[in-house]
């Protein structure tokens, strides 16, 4: 991951274009950063052509007497004069290895960065150091993946040299626009004065408005044929780019850079305290803040990890960082960035999707209007996504609590429509919802009304409704138990089932004898509302299978059903819904967050409304779907205005979030055929190979989870999907419990426990993950490697084995 070092100042140098003159440049600015008495190391990762012709004998040929102070390394080198994909290629087929792998994306990062922290910890005192790629921004590396996302997990400062020939404007801007669009901080662009294009005084002056500096210098010399005439033109070239009087354009880029290198520490220096003075977060209470050390500086992301400053935090966790070491390392993001990642931090593909929406329409009002992301995300939304089979309607705001508001208000006036004729207004205004303890549909006033009071509700908080208390499944000392609430048992609340497969089985399991109890159950109870002259309930609110922010409680799937089915009651509506209608808010479980595009197959019934939002976009832009049946809208159908869905945002319907959501959901659909899914439902279906179907499924491996379920400290612990949450023995259990937290606050540190503990880029990792009381989670991306996935199993095992064992 991204390397920062307060003694080594490290730029990379990309180039418009080939042949643009990197090298030339590059290797006066090692000279010059010699001339004033620095150490110097040039890394030159991929190397095509020739020995003679390398550009890093180049550099070591031109240190101008410093080669005491120059290190000068390639770590990729072919004779093939091609790009580097190419030339690989040719090379293993030359050997005879006619399918040998080439060195993969991340074993090419690996070693940039290991030769880099290897420079790094050499010396201590104050280095420069600068890695020229190579051929222009998007040229392929090794792997073919072009070398603006092939290095962007190292997020070294940057330089670019820019085309000085004739279309040198357009392919310098466009980049410059490369580099950006994947994060890039570009310090400085450098290019040659070419006298008859003029190429650097627009450049200069566009370059300007954008607050870069822009440095141009006199061309090289023709090539000479005799090596020893180009040896003698070369080496007075260089002179009079780095004279011995130490002035001029390139030592002004040195102190340039210097100076961005500089800043940006002392940013990532104060960022702390600034944020306590300025910031309000959320979910945090600021009187358990003890100073700078608890802020969490993320100064870049890339994948699965966050890049975090560590220069402020000194603890019992986590070291002063030694001078030779990088003030950035690698945190591996446990939370998913609290449920909204799909594919990592900074997709490529999701920026340009987003820069794409942003490039054509900006943001448009969409009140009887419409443009293609929209109507593309809805169409597949209801036709071919969640809402396949019963959905007609797709309404598009901008986040989950939105989203189930809009969904409160369609079921309430839907309800209202067909029975509120018999109801008085005040019985209207008092209507409820009926859903489970630890419900949470977000953060706005009404989502908040539907649930039970808790620590999410406020002041102005009025719970309407009814909540059952639901029956929950856990894995416990290897063995999956159903457990019951006080009010659903007499005597032993745990029911063992064969395995987790059986119990989200929810075919099988609807004679059985639990069924019949959770039916009569539900039953009773509703009949005992109303004969005490309870509210009307107008709703089912569920989230369907997972209750995340209520402790990440999976509830019994049959439970859920049943209470459905009882509900809906056994006639059908003509008109479409039946009993009340049925909203799943699958904010946090849908879109394969716990292994299944939607919840209602498993289930066996489908939602009348539904809410999506979260993996929706990837994690990149907030945007939410409420979907809804055919009967559903037509409550709404009239020809009075006020019986419209009155209810709107400014930015309802983004495009720039609908086109990021369509361009999400091509990624994940891809990923549902890929190895990587197919590999770790073949470990969970291995666990009851009697089953040929496989309802559910983890990324988390299944050896894993039971020996979690086995450690004394732990309670119980439950999987799906990309979630684990794991329950530690709390007599003081609850949202307020700080048991989780203070058990594994050793994930924070950055130490190797364990082999293969490390993130990409070769460098030990800490955890950031968040905890709601005593139960902690963890969620990977839906593109997270299976390497990853061990590597942060080992820290989990190695932090709670270690609580165990002390």
């Amino acid at each position: 991951m991204s390397l920062l070092f307060k003694h080594l100042r490290i730029h990379q140098v990309f180039g418009a274009n080939t042949d643009v003159g990197k090298t030339i440049i590059t290797a006066a600015l090692v000279r010059a950063s010699a001339a004033e008495q620095h150490r110097v190391f040039y890394l030159k990762p991929v190397s095509t052509g020739p020995m003679q012709d390398a550009d890093d004998e180049h550099v070591k040929r031109y240190v101008g007497g410093h080669s005491s102070l120059v290190q000068a390394h390639c770590l990729y080198r072919f004779e093939e004069p091609l790009s580097p994909h190419l030339a690989a290629k040719m090379a293993a087929e030359k050997d005879g290895l006619l399918h040998a792998p080439v060195p993969s994306d991340a074993t090419f990062v690996t070693s940039v960065a290991s030769y880099i922290r290897r420079c790094a910890s050499a010396f201590s005192e104050k280095a420069h150091m600068y890695v020229e790629t190579a051929g222009g921004v998007h040229s392929p590396t090794l792997s073919g993946t072009t070398q603006v996302d092939s290095y962007r997990p190292l997020f070294l400062p940057t330089m670019l040299v820019g085309d000085s020939k004739l279309g040198g404007i357009s392919s310098t801007i466009a980049s410059f626009e490369a580099l950006l669009l994947r994060g890039y901080i570009v310090d400085s662009v450098l290019l040659f004065k070419d006298e008859y294009y003029r190429n650097w005084e627009y450049l200069a002056s566009y370059f300007a408005e954008r607050g870069v500096k822009v440095s141009a210098f006199k061309p090289p010399p023709p090539r000479e044929d005799d090596l020893a005439k180009n040896f003698t033109v070369t080496e007075e070239y260089y002179r009079t780019l780095v004279p011995k009087n130490k002035t001029g354009g390139l030592f002004d880029v040195l102190r340039h850079l210097d100076e961005r290198h500089a800043a940006r520490l002392a940013d990532l220096k104060t960022m702390p305290s600034r944020t306590l003075d300025t910031i309000w977060w959320p979910f945090v209470q600021h009187g358990h803040v003890k100073g700078p050390k608890d802020v969490n500086v993320i100064d870049s992301a890339w994948g699965d990890f966050f890049t975090v400053y560590n220069g402020h935090a000194q603890s019992s966790v986590t070291a002063t960082v030694p001078a030779s070491d990088s003030v950035l390392q690698p945190q591996f993001d446990g939370s998913a960035s609290w449920w909204t990642q799909a594919l990592g931090h900074a997709h490529p593909s999701l920026t340009l999707a987003a820069a794409r929406a942003a490039g054509r329409y900006g943001h448009v009002m969409f009140p009887e209007a419409t443009h293609l992301p929209a109507l593309k995300l809805a169409e597949r939304l209801v036709k071919d996504g969640p809402g396949k089979g019963w959905a007609s309607r797709a309404f598009i705001s901008d986040n989950g609590s939105t989203g189930m508001e809009v969904a409160l208000k369609m079921a309430l006036r839907a309800y209202n429509v067909r029975h509120g004729e018999g109801l008085a207004p005040a019985r209207k205004k008092g209507m409820g919802v009926l859903g489970l303890k630890g419900s949470y549909h977000g953060d706005t006033i009404g989502a908040m009304d539907a649930c039970e009071e808790g620590v999410y509700t406020c002041e102005w908080h009025q719970a309407k409704g009814y909540w059952f208390d639901p029956p929950t499944v856990s894995i416990r000392q290897c063995k999956v138990f159903v457990t019951l609430p006080p009010a659903m048992n007499s005597h032993d609340p745990d029911i063992e089932v064969d395995s987790v497969a059986s119990a989200y089985d929810v075919p099988s399991r609807m004679d059985s004898p639990l069924a019949t109890l959770y039916r009569n159950f539900i039953q009773e109870t509703l009949q005992k509302l109303a004969a005490a002259g309870g509210p009307p309930l107008g709703a089912l609110v569920l989230e369907p299978l997972v209750m995340g922010a209520g402790g990440m409680i999976f509830v019994d799937p049959l439970f859920q059903r049943i209470m459905i089915d009882v509900v809906r009651g056994s006639n059908s509506s003509p008109s479409g819904w039946s009993g009340v209608p049925v909203i799943f808010d699958e904010v946090f479980v849908g879109l394969f967050r716990i292994g299944m595009l939607s919840t209602a197959p498993l289930l066996g019934v489908t939602p009348d409304i539904s809410v999506h939002a979260k993996i929706l976009t990837g994690g990149l832009v907030p945007l939410a779907a409420t979907l809804a049946s055919d009967s559903i809208f037509q409550a709404f159908v009239s020809d009075n205005k006020v019986d419209a869905l009155l209810h709107g945002h400014s930015y309802t319907a983004h495009a720039v979030g609908c086109e990021v959501a369509n361009e999400t959901m091509d990624i994940v659909e891809r990923l549902a055929e890929g190895d990587t899914w197919t590999d770790a439902q073949d470990a969970w279906r291995a666990v009851t190979p009697e089953r040929t179907e496989l309802s559910v499924w983890s990324f988390w491996n299944p050896g894993f989870v039971d020996a979690m379920s086995r450690l004394d400290i732990v309670s119980e612990v439950m999987t799906l999907g990309t979630v684990v949450a794991i329950k530690l023995k709390d007599d003081h259990a609850g949202y307020q419990s700080a048991s989780a937290q203070a058990v594994l606050r050793a994930l924070n540190s950055s130490v190797n426990r364990g082999e293969g503990t490390v993130a990409p880029g070769g460098a030990p990792f800490s955890v950031h993950f968040r905890t709601l009381g005593n139960v902690a989670y963890f969620m990977t991306s839906l593109n997270t490697p299976a390497a990853t996935v061990r590597s942060v199993e080992d820290r989990i095992w190695a932090v709670l084995d270690g609580k165990v064992q002390g």
